[in-house]
């Protein structure tokens, strides 16, 4: 499984980021996918998932302000993040599943497959 992360990098408080993860072609059809956070000292967090039907589940810290899309013609999943607060300062993680629904983020997290991650740090 191929997992590609770009889009990370520094911003002030309040301002945005996207973040993109172009996945392989028969994952992007498949699978579910998301993006985890961990933050340095802490545990790797779910932030939000995409099942394959379009159902998407947020984590309460980032319910409005963070918005999942996807591009088909990319085979890219997009995480736009707005209202960016320090506490958003993380390196980011796409993941993917071959299963329809990703689930609890704690199940998503044991089955799914990594990309390399891309920093956001909020300042």
């Amino acid at each position: 499984v191929q997992l590609v992360e770009s889009g990370g990098g520094s911003v002030q408080a309040g301002g945005s980021l996207r973040l993109s993860c172009a996945a392989s072609r028969y994952m992007y059809d498949n699978g579910c996918m998301g993006w985890f956070r961990q933050a340095p000292g802490k545990e790797r967090e779910g932030v939000a998932t995409i099942d394959t039907d379009g159902s998407t589940r947020y984590a309460d810290s980032v319910k409005g302000r963070f918005t999942l899309s996807k591009d088909n013609a990319k085979n890219t999943l997009y995480l736009q993040m707005n209202s960016l607060k320090p506490e958003d300062s993380a390196m980011y993680y796409c993941a993917a599943d071959l299963a329809r629904y990703c689930g609890a983020f704690s199940g998503f997290f044991a089955r799914a497959s990594w990309g390399q991650g891309t920093q956001v740090t909020v300042s």
